[in-house]
């Protein structure tokens, strides 16, 4: 019975810690809040119903104060204050979240912003990456989808160890999501494009020719896509970077 009570406490404890985490964080990230940058994400398609107006320099300095801890990161989330729910991507635990709770918040995205923040902040570096890439391009919720290329593009940047044919087959995915002509999709696989070809000369050459194909396909979004990679995977900045990785 003693033992039961014990850990009983210790739960209430925890609990109470991490209730007192939120608050905490919350308060300061109220602090920090200003009206005008509420009022000016409107310009970059963010809701602000339930924003503070924190600028991200401060919400990446409260995340790197914090530290990783999974379990704030998702009551920060709970909370559903779009600052918290920034702060989210920089205190979650890459080796701690779940295939499970990674699906559930993706589902809540109601902007680019999340899908972005999540993907280069966190997502791309739990061991789940790249199936969820697999996963979430086949969605039919714009965000969703927009969540699985720019996961595409955040590991492009930072996954150094992935070998060619998982880009490859990312290329595959691109190829096949380049009709999609809702704008926060179609900006995503054209950066997801733009990134692979970005890696090697290798990657940059099949890159290359995807972007050719989409140029001169006969659908008004892929053309789009295909041109403006081509602009970028072909410059002579880019093929000097790129020389020089030899």
């Amino acid at each position: 019975m003693k033992a039961a009570a014990k850990e009983s406490a210790a739960k209430t404890k925890a609990a109470k810690s991490l209730d007192e985490e939120v608050r905490e964080a919350l308060k300061w990230l109220k602090s920090r809040g200003t009206r005008a940058i509420r009022d000016g994400m409107a310009r970059y398609a963010i809701p602000s119903k339930h924003a503070l107006g924190v600028a991200m320099k401060d919400i990446k300095t409260l995340g790197k104060r914090l530290g990783q801890n999974q379990e704030l990161a998702a009551a920060l989330w709970e909370t559903g204050v779009y600052e918290a729910r920034m702060l989210a991507s920089f205190v979650g635990d890459p080796a701690r979240i779940t295939p499970a709770q990674m699906d559930r918040w993706c589902k809540d995205f109601d902007n680019w912003a999340f899908c972005d923040a999540m993907c280069f902040n966190l997502f791309d570096r739990t061991p789940h990456a790249w199936s969820k890439v697999k996963q979430w391009n086949g969605s039919k919720a714009e965000f969703v989808k927009r969540t699985a290329f720019a996961l595409l593009w955040s590991l492009s940047v930072h996954d150094k160890g992935a070998g060619d044919e998982l880009f490859l087959q990312g290329l595959v995915l691109i190829e096949n999501a380049a009709h999609d002509d809702r704008h926060f999709v179609k900006k995503a696989v054209n950066m997801a494009l733009g990134a692979i070809g970005k890696r090697n000369r290798a990657l940059n050459a099949s890159a290359v020719a995807v972007a050719r194909r989409l140029a001169s396909s006969s659908n008004k979004t892929a053309r789009w896509i295909g041109t403006d990679a081509l602009r970028e995977l072909t410059s002579p900045a880019l093929a000097v970077r790129l020389g020089r990785m030899l």
